[in-house]
């Protein structure tokens, strides 16, 4: 089979595999649909490809030549030793929850496995992911996929939308407050759409006027244009002079990151989850003497992810709207040429 590998400086390739054989507790998915998320591009800037990529994040590898995709969704095509037919039906149709840990430990055992203390895989970086005809993985790794939700959906929820909805949840968010959202990525996009549905006010911030238009199309209420306006003034303008009750920062971009800080309100809340960089902040001013929650979010576990599904399909959340773009495997480097530009929604190979 082929699978879609970054070798390196913005370079795709498609390269020859073996097609996979599920080993014991192991199953082999057919990919219906594999997404692209914000975190590729980590991957596919690197100048050494994807072995690169993850050992400048800490992950790790498992060689040079690593299919990428970490938002897998199919059906269950074959079955390994000691997986029961109540595990993985063949034809199931499934998402991945896209980390493999020891299995054993408590994180791994709560559906945490990316927080393993003895290391973790990460489909798609440190090992084979999503955007290739077949994928293995352990059956442990497999979330349902709802009967009202399409592959593409499935595939948005496997990372990009459940790290929004399970931001939102470890925020704590009520209904009625008002959310700004930094960043309007595939991530915050996500959140833009997922919050509106959860009752909240949202604020939209970005610097592409692209983006922030298709922000407005999953219901936000305001946008502001980072590049033109300051977002803390903007933001305390659209509060009468407050500030946001909850902010939520998605692009990893360190001004970004204090501007979130510093437009949330007196005992408001501020959520990280862009990957990458850092930020400055002055702590008593910023922080101490205003009450501030600072939080960290860093995706879901395989409960959270079935939650993120369960809610979009019982409250029928247009998730299609943020699929902007759809690609054959064929037209992976034309698809990450159009991705790395930063102006789209979601974009899915579809099979």
């Amino acid at each position: 089979m082929k699978g879609i590998v970054f070798v390196g400086n913005r370079q795709v390739e498609l390269q020859d595999f073996d097609d996979p054989t599920p080993g014991p507790g192991e199953v082999v998915l057919e990919m219906k649909a594999s997404g692209m998320c914000g975190s590729d591009l980590h991957v596919y800037r690197s100048p050494g490809g994807g072995p690169a990529a993850a050992a400048a994040l800490g992950l790790g590898g498992e060689g040079t030549s690593v299919i990428g995709g970490h938002e897998p969704c199919g059906v269950v095509a074959a079955r390994g030793p000691e997986v029961s037919e109540a595990q993985a039906p063949i034809g199931a149709r499934v998402m991945v929850h896209h980390y493999k840990g020891c299995g054993g430990c408590p994180s791994c055992r709560q559906g945490w496995s990316q927080l393993c203390a003895d290391g973790f895989t990460v489909y798609g970086i440190t090992g084979h992911g999503g955007h290739a005809p077949y994928m293995k993985v352990p059956a442990s790794t497999l979330v349902s996929l709802p009967e009202e939700l399409s592959f593409e959906e499935g595939a948005a929820i496997s990372c990009g939308t459940g790290t929004a909805f399970g931001a939102l949840k470890r925020m704590d968010m009520p209904g009625g407050v008002t959310l700004a959202v930094f960043g309007q990525g595939p991530v915050g996009l996500s959140a833009t759409l997922l919050a509106v549905a959860m009752g909240a006010r949202v604020i939209a911030v970005d610097v592409n006027a692209d983006r922030l238009a298709l922000a407005k199309q999953m219901g936000a209420d305001e946008t502001v244009d980072a590049s033109a306006t300051d977002p803390i003034t903007a933001i305390r303008g659209m509060t009468r002079g407050r500030g946001a009750d909850y902010t939520l920062e998605c692009s990893g971009n360190p001004d970004a990151r204090a501007a979130a800080v510093r437009s949330t309100r007196t005992w408001g809340t501020t959520c990280f989850v862009g990957e990458g960089n850092s930020v400055t902040l002055d702590v008593s001013p910023d922080i101490l003497r205003r009450q501030l929650t600072l939080i960290g979010s860093w995706t879901f576990n395989t409960i959270g992810q079935d939650d993120c599904a369960r809610f979009i399909a019982e409250h029928e959340v247009p998730l299609k709207q943020l699929i902007s773009h759809r690609f054959r495997q064929d037209q992976a480097a034309e698809a990450y040429t159009l991705f790395d530009t930063q102006t789209t929604g979601k974009g899915v190979f579809l099979f």
